[in-house]
């Protein structure tokens, strides 16, 4: 169960004093040391009626036996979903997750946080998308943000893995500070975003629900929609197990009320990236890195602020096929609304 005590502070948009007064009581509540290796095992593991609830699906979501892992599929009927119980305003969030195999071309399975059902225009995103492939092609991960609605503006970055994330399971988490926001795969930071000041309201930074679906994008997400799903190969299955939900929960009805988890080990959630961990980013980006929007010149004429270009990634960045943008935009906790999943993305890869 999630443990709530110790107010954090009292707004979740304080004023400049008491911003900084948040932020020092909550790194003091959520960091001590952290080990480079395995944070997230030492963090407690929930079972998904502890922290999760059936967003949409149907019977497509199934809890196994062992109430610690979930199965969401996509038919030709509806895709799937499951979303917090909790609002959250910073904290570490996690699961382990196994994509489906063979061909899964047009199929999208998102773990990322929202909050669109609150702030319809002005709405927040942190987002981790696995984009299926033709047989014999790799899945693609794709991360971005978006902050108090600044939808016009993406932040994606796409990425090849270095395993196959159909035959295991493989943890894929989210550090949301006020400072910055950071993606891991498997204990390995793959991305970090700092807070700049001409961001602005770029950055999330109102509390979010964390989801997790698996909907059918054939529209956009597959070579721009050249291949789409084929439902001769449904159902397809994600696999959910080892759900971590560790931060400041914020009550619904009171957004004003933020209350942080306390725990009494040392062994809490980091609050950055070290230096052995910053060489293995950094390692895995000149690996792995496929596509990122500060080096898209023929999306944006200006580039976003927080870019900083970098000639030599630039040029190998050259040799990946090119990501086409376009269409309309939707929140992602609105992608169940059209029975499969079905809804407009800006994204075509």
């Amino acid at each position: 169960m999630h443990l709530r005590v110790v107010p954090c502070a009292q707004q979740y948009q304080p004023t400049r004093t008491k911003m900084e007064i948040f932020n020092l009581i909550f790194i003091l509540l959520c960091s001590v040391f952290v080990s480079a290796h395995g944070f997230s095992r030492n963090l407690p593991i929930l079972s998904f009626d502890e922290g999760y609830s059936h967003l949409f699906g149907d019977n497509n979501l199934i809890v196994l036996k062992d109430g610690k892992s979930v199965h969401l599929s996509l038919d030709e009927r509806t895709g799937s979903g499951f979303e917090s119980q909790d609002l959250y305003l910073h904290g570490f969030f996690s699961a382990s997750i196994k994509l489906p195999a063979d061909y899964t071309a047009g199929v999208v399975v998102a773990f990322y946080m929202s909050n669109g059902d609150t702030y319809n225009k002005t709405h927040d995103e942190i987002d981790f998308e696995f984009l299926g492939n033709i047989r014999g092609k790799e899945w693609r991960i794709q991360t971005n943000i978006y902050g108090n609605g600044s939808t016009n503006i993406g932040r994606e970055e796409r990425y090849g893995l270095w395993f196959d994330p159909c035959e295991d399971f493989h943890q894929y988490s989210i550090l949301w500070t006020s400072t910055s926001i950071i993606f891991y795969v498997d204990d390995v930071a793959i991305r970090e975003i700092k807070r700049t000041e001409s961001m602005g309201g770029d950055f999330p930074s109102k509390p979010m629900t964390l989801y997790a679906t698996i909907w059918d994008a054939s529209e956009w997400a597959t070579n721009g929609g050249k291949y789409k799903v084929n439902y001769k190969y449904a159902p397809y299955v994600a696999e959910f197990s080892d759900f971590v939900l560790h931060g400041c929960t914020v009550d619904p009805t009171e957004l004003s009320s933020i209350n942080c988890e306390a725990r009494k080990s040392s062994d809490s959630i980091p609050i950055g990236i070290n230096a052995s961990q910053r060489v293995k980013m950094e390692n895995f980006r000149k690996k792995y890195l496929q596509y990122s929007y500060c080096y898209d010149n023929g999306r944006y004429k200006k580039l976003p602020s927080e870019c900083v270009f970098n000639a030599k990634e630039a040029e190998r960045l050259k040799r990946f096929d090119p990501v086409t943008f376009g269409g309309g935009r939707s929140h992602h906790h609105r992608r169940h609304a059209n029975g499969n999943g079905k809804g407009k993305r800006h994204v075509a890869i």
